[in-house]
């Protein structure tokens, strides 16, 4: 039973990000894992209205890197890349590269910044003061 009455369930969440349909690349564990880790790290009584939006937030930041890793995989490969912004140079011999982050990644942010859905998530639970940082 969800300690927060408010948590969304696989179904809602799946309605309210339709990009995570697909429940091959998305499967339904990782969802059900990631809304039960919302649920034990965020407190509907502080985060108010936002608390649904905020769990799935969460959620869908999870369940992105999840999806990521899991498709690796199944090419054979591992994912580990969690960069975000435009390539600003590179180098074939011995391997390099360079992200111009200025415009996606908040330098407090640190693991959030690894998707569009982190980003966002970082900057509501943000709004809510350092009380809830220290949880995360």
């Amino acid at each position: 039973m969800p300690k927060n009455s408010r948590l969304p369930t696989n179904e809602q969440f799946r309605t309210d990000f339709p990009e995570f349909a697909d429940t091959t690349r998305y499967p339904d564990p990782s969802v059900n894992f990631y809304l039960g880790q919302a649920d034990t790290l965020l407190n509907q009584d502080v985060l108010g209205d936002q608390f649904v939006y905020l769990a799935e937030l969460f959620t869908a930041h999870y369940t992105e890197l999840r999806g990521k890793t899991l498709s690796a995989a199944s090419a054979g490969g591992v994912n580990s890349n969690g960069s975000a912004g435009v390539v600003s140079s590179k180098s074939v011999d011995k391997v390099s590269v360079s992200y111009d982050t200025t415009g996606v990644i908040n330098p407090d942010a640190g693991f959030w910044n690894n998707t569009a859905y982190g980003r966002e998530f970082y900057w509501w639970w943000s709004m809510f003061g350092a009380g809830g940082r220290q949880l995360l």
